[in-house]
């Protein structure tokens, strides 16, 4: 447009980010869904269900493992905060984590997530009944990840740690993430794919999300590590 030219209409070609749209649709139909709530059209754990971009973790429910009954059950910082924080400066977990120091380090990273617009929930991971893991199930199209790797609509990312020592090296990993990869494609019937990104370092993490069904699809250099890109696709049979 010539600056100089009168005749010339005034305007602006706006594009907005995909993952604006989202939100603010997202937000749009959360509302909606109080208003209707407080008016007593709907019913509120019907509204609670949506209340993040991940179609209510919080409802997802148990799953039977071979290893127990195992549930996620979002963050509570009061009640959960010592404890991951614990799990936090555990030198195995540390390692990739990043969040070793006194509580208050992983209170305010729990608190960030809690505070923000839903699209990661922190978990604990609960095996008959038993505080053992820690999850965030996040949504990898709204993730900085999505800047660095294709990612499509609706692609859920897990982060997770074992907590204890004697938890580790025996197949739970793989066995809870498989759990929670049906969770997430049985819960989300949007979404196509399940994502993981763990360090390419910890092979016993990558070894885990293999024998879960995932494949290794590329190595993607973050910010902070370079990244296994693990990708379980939804198969026909779990279609929804």
């Amino acid at each position: 447009m010539n600056p100089t030219d009168a005749s010339a209409e005034d305007t602006l070609d706006l594009h907005l980010p995909e993952e604006f749209v989202v939100l603010f649709h997202t937000a749009g139909n959360v509302l909606a869904e109080a208003e209707a709530e407080a008016a007593g059209a709907v019913a509120p754990t019907a509204a609670r269900a949506r209340a993040d971009l991940l179609d209510g973790v919080a409802d997802w429910g148990p799953s039977a493992t071979p290893a127990g009954v195992f549930h996620l059950a979002p963050v509570d910082v009061e009640r959960d905060a010592a404890l991951v924080a614990r799990w936090m400066n555990d030198p195995a977990v540390a390692a990739y984590w990043e969040l070793t120091g006194p509580q208050s380090v992983t209170a305010d990273h729990l608190r960030a997530q809690l505070a923000g617009d839903g699209r990661s929930v922190p978990c604990v991971g609960l095996l008959d009944g038993v505080p053992m893991s820690y999850w965030e199930i996040y949504r990898a199209d709204l993730d900085p990840l999505a800047r660095y790797c294709p990612v499509r609509p609706h692609d859920t990312g897990i982060h997770l740690l074992i907590g204890d020592d004697a938890d580790r090296g025996r197949g739970l990993g793989t066995e809870l993430i498989r759990a929670v990869a049906n969770l997430v494609l049985a819960e989300r019937p949007a979404c196509t794919r399940v994502l993981a990104e763990p360090d390419v370092r910890n092979r016993s993490s990558v070894a885990a999300f293999l024998g879960a069904g995932f494949r290794l699809a590329a190595e993607v250099d973050l910010p902070a590590k370079r990244a296994a890109l693990m990708i379980r696709e939804r198969a026909a049979r779990e279609s929804p």
